[in-house]
């Protein structure tokens, strides 16, 4: 007779599963609370501590700790003295293990898990009997995910056993399963250590969904969420109309909430292919939307729109008579819902906690043979500012320059971004030349840059890029500093009576 250990924490469909083992003449081992629960339903189950003749112990903690289940998982089948030491030590086979583990992530993510909580959810029996399993997957079939039991018993049912392709398959999702709970645990402890940088470093995701392609149509691509904290991120994203959303869709809205989660007044984002192309701060959503709008009305067709306001009747009609592919925010009022929605392909996303900022997590690249890893860069300024010229900036002024500040801090490097009235007049991003991303700005903006303010990434290495900005009109900069040739931007700021700031902070992004 064939036996399966049946120990789960979701029960989902476990009942039906188990009983059409048991129609098919399977025996049915079982622990705790799913013994129980077969029980109550009238399957007949034998309890480990029957096979193991040890009773469990420590609260629970030991249960299928021993050589009888790791044996009759273990042992080969094919291997004459694998089954003569089963007779002499009287090991019989198991040969299916239908596993789910304790709720570590779900613990994790509670707000009033106390540590000892934790602690508790980390399973120990559960791995085990599932890497034995998927180890000798030749003779165990294993399951961890719900979604196969009807898979196994189809095979069954027409095969009389399960396929070994799917007995492959199914051992693959097992160790990726215990790969996950296990970095979900070490991930724990290292921030229980504080630990930013261990020598080995780990990350787990969970598909969300696959996509129809990745950057182009040749790529193939898919859309995996943090196990995390992801609160006011795309992967908690509702999406209430629209096309489903494609790899270049995720990656710009992304980008658009990056930069709106600088702004706390009513401000409007507009990206395209991943940068900004204006962004607008207002007394509402509708007047922070039109200054979006005005800073590239050429670039923003077909691009993203990320807002922090709930959308309203006025923006709705404002949005619709340009091409948007998404549209993302807290809410929406039921009017502007009806009117975003009579564009059949527009994409509309709502995101509670929109604003939310104050992650703990890692900024990593990919680079060929491996990985650059950083913590977030979720520092706006050094705690003084300081005026370096023999003009100090307005008030007006002021407001600009730490508007155009949280605008160049996302922007790819070199970066340069002027503004006025709290909204981008031009945006010159991603130039290996720091005068190149100014004279771009400078050309996109045209007579609008006249009375702006600049605001740079990284300092300037040579005072050309000041005298650039004076004679276009520009009355105020926000840069870092540190270049050995500050004077020289100083005394080219003082000729033209600019005022300058230095923030002592630098933000590359590449």
């Amino acid at each position: 007779m064939r036996r399966a250990l049946i120990s789960v924490y979701d029960k989902t469909g476990i009942v039906e599963f188990t009983q059409k083992l048991v129609d098919m003449g399977w025996e049915i081992i079982s622990t705790g609370g799913t013994s129980r629960k077969l029980k109550e339903a009238q399957i007949q189950v034998i309890d480990v501590s029957e096979i193991t003749e040890f009773p469990e112990c420590f609260d629970g903690r030991v249960k299928t700790l021993h050589p009888k289940i790791h044996g009759g998982l273990l042992a080969l089948r094919d291997n004459p003295n694998h089954i003569k030491s089963m007779e002499n030590l009287d090991i019989n086979t198991i040969d299916m293990v239908v596993n789910n583990l304790y709720p570590f992530k779900e613990t994790i993510l509670k707000d009033t898990a106390t540590h000892e909580e934790i602690i508790e959810n980390i399973d120990i029996g559960g791995p085990s009997m599932l890497r034995a399993a998927a180890k000798n997957y030749k003779f165990v079939s294993v399951i961890v995910d719900p979604k196969d039991y009807q898979r196994v018993i189809t095979e069954l049912q027409t095969d009389g056993d399960v396929k070994l392709d799917t007995k492959q398959y199914l051992a693959a999702k097992v160790f990726q399963h215990t790969s996950n709970y296990d970095t979900l645990i070490s991930d724990y402890f290292n921030q229980k250590s504080d630990i930013k940088m261990p020598d080995t470093i780990t990350f787990t995701f969970e598909k969300k969904q696959d996509l129809r392609y990745g950057e182009n149509p040749h790529q193939k691509a898919a859309y995996y969420t943090s196990t995390g904290e992801t609160q006011g991120t795309l992967s908690e994203a509702v999406q209430l109309h629209g096309k489903e959303l494609s790899f270049n869709n995720i990656n710009d809205t992304n980008g658009a909430l990056e930069v709106l989660k600088e702004y706390e007044e009513p401000t409007i984002v507009a990206v395209k292919h991943a940068s900004a192309c204006g962004i607008g701060s207002g007394q509402n959503i509708q007047e922070a939307f039109i200054k979006a709008y005005e800073c590239d009305k050429v670039s923003i067709f077909g691009g993203i729109i990320a807002s922090n306001r709930e959308i309203d009747e006025q923006t709705a009609e404002e949005i619709n008579n340009i091409f948007i592919d998404v549209v993302a925010a807290p809410s929406y009022t039921d009017k502007a819902l009806e009117i975003l929605k009579s564009k059949k392909n527009i994409r509309i996303l709502t995101l509670s906690n929109i604003n939310k900022n104050d992650y703990r997590a890692y900024d990593f690249k990919k680079v060929m043979g491996g990985i650059l890893v950083q913590d977030r860069n979720n520092k706006l300024l050094e705690d003084e500012l300081k005026v370096v010229t023999k003009r100090e900036p307005s008030q007006e002024e002021m407001q600009d320059l730490i508007f155009a500040w949280k605008a160049v801090k996302n922007t790819k490097s070199n970066g340069i971004v002027l503004a006025k009235n709290c909204a981008t007049v031009a945006l010159g991003p991603g130039q290996v030349s720091r005068i190149w991303a100014l004279e771009n700005a400078v050309k996109q903006g045209k007579q609008k840059v006249k009375g702006s303010v600049m605001a740079s990434d990284a300092f300037f290495p040579f005072s050309d890029s000041i005298e650039a900005a004076a004679k276009a009109g520009v009355t105020a900069v926000i840069q870092p500093g540190g270049s050995l040739k500050d004077q020289e931007s100083i005394d080219m700021a003082d000729k033209y009576g600019i005022a300058m700031i230095f923030t002592g902070i630098r933000h590359f992004k590449h």
